[in-house]
This record gives structure tokens, sequence and C-alpha cells, in this order.
């Protein structure tokens, strides 16, 4: 008999002990994604005080740069912007695995996979992004030692 790995996929199904696995995992996601929010939130307060603080700091100190406590907020805005996604997903991956799991409905709980497959893909190329700048920043710092 030939196996067709589509069909076994098929008939995969979900023991008890992966429905407690499953339902932890949903609750420290939520955890992790309602503190990644309350961050976001952070982010966001000190983006809109940043210019302020550092019109103060260029009083006590006014050597300091012009125009750095625009840049410093618009930092932590796009910050702000790109953290927002993956918590996004995360979120959204917690609530559907509850649904999923109550309502033990295979439509809902492919969404929230989907969901975490979202979350993860954001990260990794986030990742790869972040890698390639350092790697970069090595190069032209490495170019300017020359």
């Amino acid at each position: 008999m030939i196996h067709n790995p589509i069909t076994e996929l098929e008939q995969l199904t979900l023991t008890s002990a992966s429905k407690t696995f499953l339902k932890e995992t949903a609750k420290w996601t939520k955890f992790l994604a309602i503190l990644g929010f309350v961050f976001i939130g952070f982010m966001l307060v000190l983006a809109i005080f940043t210019t302020t603080i550092y019109e103060y700091a260029v009083i006590i100190k006014p050597d300091l740069p012009r125009g750095l406590g625009l840049v410093m907020m618009i930092t932590y805005l796009l910050l702000a912007f790109i953290y927002f996604f993956p918590v996004y997903y995360l979120l959204k991956f917690s609530n559907q695995l509850k649904k999923a799991l109550s309502t033990k409905n295979d439509e809902i709980l492919a969404k929230a996979f989907e969901m975490l497959k979202s979350h993860y893909k954001f990260i990794g190329v986030f990742t790869i992004i972040t890698i390639s700048l350092y790697v970069l920043l090595a190069i032209v710092a490495m170019m300017g030692a020359l």
C-alpha cells in the first residue's frame, strides 16, 4: 500500500494532551500580545514627549544637535508601527485558537495557525533585514577604518 502524505495529514487529530498544551499556549500568547501592546503604548507616549524632553535637554546643554528630538520621535513611531504587526498576529492567534478549541472547529483552528505563521514570517523577515543591516553597517565601518 502506498502512503500518501496529504491523506495522512488529513487524518491528524488532536489528543487531549495536545489540546491542553494548545490551551496553555493560547493563554501565554495572549499575555505576550497584551504586554506587547502595552510596550507599543509606552513607545507612542515616549514618541509624543521626546521632542519636549529634548527641547529641555537643549536648554541645559546647548551644544546638542538641533532636530535630534524630531528624529528620535520619528524613530519611536516607526518602531511602534513595526512592532504592532507581530503583536497583532499573536493576539489573533490566541483568540482564534481559544475559539477553535472551544467550538472544535477545524476552519477556525486553521485560521489560528495562519495567524501564527504570519507572526513568525514577520519576525523571520524582520530578523533577516536586521542582520543584513548589521552586516552592511560592519562593512561600512571596516571601509571607514581603512
